[in-house]
């Protein structure tokens, strides 16, 4: 890219294609047919169909790969020279002692290798200078106008360049800065590439790897021990003074941190090296006559190798030619010549440490060409999940946001950017040329160990695997014996964003397909074939000095330049962005290039088709001329697929004649000139048998086949027939030829090839005389077939002509099958579709001009003559409408009979229909007809708008929906009065009927109505009945009569009287409810006022019951024992002490705690010593149980209000009449009370009570004397006169009770008591 050119334009895009389904089977057909438009692009892309998904195959837990290293600006071919050349720079200036600096020109690093270039192509610098143009370089590097930047520029020439161009032309004895960057402070130090280096060795421990990493950062110096185990580092170094930087002024760190100095004595005198015979200098010698300072090795260096009786010797300077002050003459470790440090330029201040080396080493040092450029391998293996992690935190952390994100634009100019970037480094690793024979492919493949689903069967197969593809029958490769990696076996690889496959074309000018399993996109680059050679010239162009030393540079894949600077130069370019699921090919010799949007996974493989063979030549012939080896040999391919023609597609056969026939008068020219040189000899060789590099030409490295030379005496190598002077200096007479097939075997085998692609024509020859009758006689349709089988059988290709004979045979199997759907009987015409007579007479017409014989062609003109016939009746019956319809019916299924469809016919079936459905209308209306629903009049009326229109049918169309409208507007009203919330009365739904009744039409909702109606009718004497009866009448009754009267759809007056009543009644219920129930009772009222059925059953059952509990022993005994008769209370356990109370009517005892008190009769003082239970005459009610306390016990001044409300009610309850006679009951029983309680027995008893309580309440009593009074005073009272208590006791006993014996059973000591408490 040129400087300033930062923004990056997108080139063009390549065509894209979406193939059908029917196309996407045929794949190399399919490419065939879009070869002519995206072979001008070079490449294009293909989208499967969406629904061909094949699945990952890959074991991803198994996959494991070494990535390369790509460092990016070092693959663009222009940064590399620029970095190539600061490298150069950087030497030169290291060994003066300084380290390059770049400097910053606006706010950017200055392009050292543009502004030399510039210089030099504007004259040098010295016209520069003279001509005052250094303005124009500036303009040229992209510089604003202005600024002085032409001074500035000119300043940095002369001070980092042109010492260094003046070095480089020889004139050493130019003067320049010595440290020219030490006022620099404000540029960068460069740290050099050494991009030679790097590619010859495996990185090492002091190698520094950054994914993105600056220049200008300090790396770690080897020791001398990394120097002296590594060879290529000791052969790289450059030794001089200053800082050595890495790779290329390699020095070992100096440990003992010592200046080297020269051992000196008189003046112009040297002491030299004497040493032993075991290496060591002779110390005695130097002892006795010298005194000795600290030296190095470079020192003693300059006293090796002479004799004691040289031991002092007089050295010259190079420069001025002489030998005095010997303190400062220094020794070239390259070429033992001498300098003074002051005679150097620049001259040295002081005697440099290390090994140092003179300006003539150094020049040489810097004009060797610099190594082929290559990619180290990377030192991690990666799987799958492992590089993907890797990749994925590379980008989102490079872009600061997720990967998804990234825009494949920005990601794009970024790329192209970095790679023409001198001063950023960014390495990525890219996971290439996987062997998917090793590590399986990303398809099924049949052969694998695994067992394969049917989906992975079906995708194995297909030709779009490219397992696959090489093989398929129309492909040249798949008559390739061996496995050829990358060609016939695919290759993967495993991207991440950035890493790059550089321009090239693939071997032998092949095709290739990519295919992108998943993964981010994969962006292309394409050049057709045509620019092939343009490209080539215009990268040579920019970049000779890549070319000079790498001739076949774009054949290792390592190069890239920018596609802008292509197109600027002329070079055509497209690009696309390969998604997952997308193909990529390649066409041959079209060069391309690319990079990774992020991490994904793709494959590829290369595959030949028969229009490739000519390239394929070509492609030798140039490989010839670059004296390239071979992948494989082209002639054997030939000659291989020569050897089996029938087995050769049509189209692959016609092209191997072709290529077969230019071979073979090549062979003979080349053997002729052979014969010419004098070569007689010759001998038969199975070249194929014999391993490649045993049979490669040793001049141009050609893969002989069909012939070479060799000689007897130089049996080591041989050439191919174009380079017989090149083999060896020996005689011609001991020189054979070594040949595959003689030249009479050859013509037989391209005479083979001849009649397999002949064949075609003689086949097409034979078809174009059926076809077009040219010998006047029509050929039957079994010949046909057999011309079509024989095409099939031998392969020829989809041409013209085999689609005009298919078409041929579809027309005569179609007319067949016409004719015996027409006279094969009556049931197989009804059952296929008739033809009318214009397409029966057609069809005539056609089997007459067919270029087949058919017999069947006479049943078709019988079948026209009966048509014919059949029309002239149907005419007449027409004519003399009104016909009968029995005739017409006759006639029409005649017609039917016939097969084809005769206009006439039409007109007969239009007069049929029409007077089939006036008869339906008219049974439809007719006054004594049962009444059609709706839905059959309406069907009557869409039957009618589809049949043939006339004055009658109009009529009766016209009727009946007249009919309908009227109808429908009756039901509407009749839905509406059965829907709507305001219910109708009687009256006005017996109007709607009687509208209703002369429509001859059977309406459902008027029918819904009418039952309503008499529902309703019922309903109202029903209620008159119920009302006008001799008693009141029962809830339950009234309560039905309401339900079924909601849920009429008519207005009903007495439905509101009735409802009150209910509602009345309800609530008098609900009332008498919660007087009597307890909350959450588990009884209903009517079990607990209605009348016992066996009231004396139950009596007996109470009494028994009491007898029971009287017997247990009383808890208020002190000497109480648990046992079977002990009374239980509530909570479980038995009630003992004071606190105990005894159920009035069961007899049984409870704990005072556990039950409910009744209330006293007055309201005592608490005191500390009275007792938490009074007795019980204290009490306003005697003391029930929990299991004989079920209800409420109203006051009777309540039941009595109940039953007022009762008597204004005029509907019956249960559950008043049980109330009414329950205190009926309680009435009488008062009565009975009042009696026994006026006695003089009772007066007297009660007398006592009230004296007993006045001395209770007079005085504090212990808990003892409680329970002693207590009982005391129970005993006689209790016990009283027998003719007293046999009163009581009476009363008590006919107490009514409420409970039915059903709900409590005597055994359990559940019994009732009367629910009424009397005053």
């Amino acid at each position: 890219m040129e400087p300033g050119c930062d923004e990056f334009l997108p080139p063009p895009e390549c065509p894209v294609f979406e193939p059908s389904w029917a196309e996407f089977q045929d794949p190399l057909g399919y490419i065939a047919k879009i070869r002519p438009i995206a072979e001008k692009a070079g490449i294009c892309k293909i989208r499967p169909p969406a629904d061909w998904q094949p699945p990952f195959a890959v074991e991803v837990d198994n996959f494991r790969f070494t990535p390369r290293i790509q460092r990016l600006n070092e693959l663009e071919a222009q940064t590399r020279v620029k970095l190539n050349y600061l490298d150069q720079i950087a030497k030169f200036w290291e060994i003066q002692g300084s380290s390059l600096k770049i400097p910053n020109v606006e706010r950017r690093i200055l392009d050292l290798y543009s502004l030399s270039k510039i210089v030099m192509e504007e004259g040098g610098y010295e016209a520069i200078c003279k001509d005052r143009r250094w303005a124009r370089v500036a303009q040229r590097l992209h510089y604003p106008p202005g600024r002085n930047i032409g001074s500035l520029l000119r300043s940095h020439y002369e001070r980092i360049i042109y010492p260094y161009e003046m070095f480089q032309s020889g004139a050493n004895h130019v003067q320049c800065n010595t440290h020219p960057f030490d006022n620099e402070v404000k540029d960068k130090e460069y740290k050099p590439h050494s991009i030679p280096l790097r590619q010859s060795v495996q990185p090492s421990k002091f190698s520094s790897y950054s994914r993105r990493a600056k220049r200008l950062q300090t790396d770690p110096e080897p020791t001398e021990e990394d120097i002296e185990k590594n060879p290529e580092l000791k052969k790289l170094q450059i030794y001089g003074p200053g800082p050595k930087m890495m790779g290329l002024g390699l020095m070992a760190r100096d440990k003992d941190k010592t200046v080297r100095k020269k051992v000196t004595c008189t003046p112009a005198v040297t002491v030299k090296d004497q040493r032993s015979g075991d290496g060591n200098m002779s110390s005695a010698l130097l002892k006795q006559h010298y005194s000795l300072e600290p030296c190095t090795k470079t020192t003693m260096q300059l006293r090796k190798n002479h004799s004691s009786a040289q031991f002092i010797d007089s050295y010259i300077c190079q420069i001025c030619s002489r030998g005095d002050e010997d303190d400062k003459l220094l020794f070239c470790d390259g070429c033992d010549d001498n300098y003074h440090i002051y005679c150097l330029l620049p001259p040295l201040p002081e005697i440099p440490r290390g090994i140092w080396r003179c300006p003539k080493c150094i020049l040489a040092e810097c004009k060797q060409p610099p190594e082929a450029f290559g990619f180290e391998q990377a030192t991690q293996e990666y799987t799958l999940q492992s590089f993907g992690e890797m990749a994925d935190s590379f980008k989102s952390d490079y872009f600061n946001m997720p990967v998804h994100m990234v825009p494949t634009e920005l990601v794009e100019k970024e790329f192209w950017r970095l790679v023409s970037s001198i001063d950023e480094d960014v390495t990525v690793e890219y996971g290439a040329d996987i062997h998917s024979k090793e590590f399986g492919s990303g398809f099924p493949v049949s052969n694998s160990k695994r067992n394969l689903s049917p989906e992975e069967k079906e995708y194995a197969t297909s030709g779009w695997n490219l397992n696959v593809m090489p093989v398929l029958d129309q492909s040249v490769l798949c008559h390739i014996n061996a496995d050829i990696s990358g060609m016939k076996v695919p290759w993967l690889y495993v991207g991440m964003v950035f890493s790059a496959f550089c321009w090239h074309i693939e071997d032998h000018w092949s095709y290739s397909i990519n295919y992108l399993h998943w993964g981010e996109p994969k962006t292309w680059y394409g050049v057709p074939s045509l620019a092939a050679e343009h490209l080539e010239e215009v990268m040579k162009r920019l970049t000779p000095e890549l070319f000079d030393s790498q001739p076949d540079l774009l054949h290792q894949l390592v190069t890239l330049m920018n596609p802008n600077t292509l197109m600027s130069h002329g070079v055509p370019v497209v690009r696309t962005n390969q998604c997952a699921g997308e193909f990529v090919i390649t066409f041959p010799r079209a060069y391309h290039s690319g990079f990774n949007q992020g991490y994904n996974f793709a494959e590829a493989v290369n595959f030949c088709t028969a229009d490739w063979l000519p390239a394929g030549r070509q492609c030798i012939e140039h490989y010839r001329r670059l004296r390239r080896y071979c992948v494989f040999s082209h002639e054997e391919l030939i000659c291989k697929m020569a050897a089996f023609p029938e087995t050769l597609d049509l189209n692959l056969a016609v092209a191997v004649h072709k290529e077969m026939f230019i071979m073979v008068q090549e062979e003979r020219r080349l053997r002729k000139a052979l014969l010419e040189k004098g070569v007689t000899e010759a001998e038969r060789e199975a070249f194929e048998l014999l391993p490649d590099d045993e049979r490669q030409c040793i001049k141009c490295k050609t893969t002989c086949f069909l012939s070479a030379l060799a000689c007897y005496d130089c049996p080591d190598g041989l050439v191919c027939l174009s380079h017989i002077n090149d083999l060896c200096k020996c005689s011609s007479s001991r020189q054979y030829l070594r040949y595959r097939y003689t030249l009479d075997e050859l013509p037989t085998m391209l005479h083979k090839l001849k009649i397999r692609a002949e064949s075609f024509d003689t086949w097409a020859n034979k078809v174009r005389v059926a076809l077009e009758v040219e010998d006047g006689r029509k050929r039957s349709f079994e010949e046909l077939r057999a011309l079509e089988s024989e095409a099939r059988e031998r392969r020829f290709p989809n041409s013209e002509l085999l689609q005009r004979l298919k078409n041929c045979l579809s027309e005569v199997e179609a007319c067949i099958s016409q004719v015996l759907g027409l006279v094969s009987g009556q049931v197989a015409r009804m059952d296929t579709p008739q033809l009318t007579l214009t397409e029966l007479r057609v069809l005539l017409e056609q089997m007459g001009s067919l270029p087949c014989a058919m017999h069947q062609i006479g049943d078709v003109r019988d079948v026209l003559e009966q048509v014919e016939a059949y029309q002239a009746e149907a005419r007449e019956a027409l004519a003399t409408l009104p016909s009968s319809p029995g005739l017409l019916q006759s006639l029409l299924e005649r017609g039917q009979q016939l097969g084809v469809e005769v206009p006439e016919a039409h007109q007969l079936q239009q007069q049929v229909e029409q007077a089939q459905w006036l008869d339906e209308v008219k049974q439809a209306l007719a006054p004594s007809a049962h009444r059609g629903s709706l839905v059959i009049m309406q069907g009557l009326l869409v039957m009618g708008a589809k049949i043939a229109s006339s004055p009658s049918v109009d009529k009766a169309r016209a009727e009946l929906q007249e009919l309908l409208t009227i109808a429908e507007r009756w039901e509407e009203k009749a839905h509406f009065c059965l829907e709507a919330r305001q219910k109708h009365p009687p009256a006005t739904l017996e109007a709607i009927i009687r509208e209703t009744e002369n429509i001859p039409v059977h309406l459902p909702n008027i029918q819904t109505l009418k039952e309503a109606l008499t529902k309703a009718q019922a309903w109202i004497a029903d209620v008159d009945e119920i009302q006008n009866g001799d008693h009141y009448p029962c809830l339950d009754d009234l309560e039905g009569l309401v339900a079924v009267g909601r849920d009429l759809p008519v207005g009903l007056e007495e439905l509101r009287q009735l409802e009150l009543q209910v509602l009345t009644a309800h609530s008098w219920r609900e009332k008498a409810t919660k007087t009597f129930l307890k909350k959450n009772s588990c009884y209903t009222l009517l079990e607990i006022v209605a009348f016992k059925e066996g009231e004396q059953k139950e009596k007996e059952g109470i009494l028994q019951l009491r007898r029971t509990n009287s017997a247990k022993p009383s808890p208020l005994t002190p000497s109480l024992m648990a046992s079977s008769a002990t009374s239980m209370c509530v909570c479980g356990q038995v009630p003992i002490g004071v606190g105990a109370l005894q159920c009035d009517l069961c007899q049984d005892w409870f704990h005072g705690q556990c039950v409910s008190v009744p209330r006293l009769l007055t309201s005592p003082r608490p005191s500390l010593t009275s007792s938490p239970l009074l007795a019980w005459w204290e009490w306003d009610t005697k003391f029930l149980c929990p299991l004989c306390m079920r209800s409420r016990r109203p006051r009777l001044e309540t039941i009595l209000a109940l039953l007022v409300a009762l008597q204004r009610l005029p509907v019956r309850l249960p559950e008043g009449e049980a109330l009414q006679c329950l205190t009926e009951r309680a009435i009488g029983w008062q009565d009975r009370a009042r009696k026994a309680l006026a006695s003089e027995d009772v007066t007297a008893l009660l007398q006592q009570l009230a004296e007993l309580r006045q001395q209770l309440q007079a005085k504090p009593r212990s808990e003892e004397a409680s329970v002693c009074t207590l009982a005391t005073a129970c005993d006689p009272i209790r016990g009283g006169s027998g003719n007293t208590v046999s009163k009581v006791q009476g009363l008590l006993e006919n107490g009514d009770t409420v409970t039915t014996p059903e709900n409590i059973a005597p055994a359990k000591g559940s019994v009732d008591w009367p629910c009424v408490e009397a005053a």
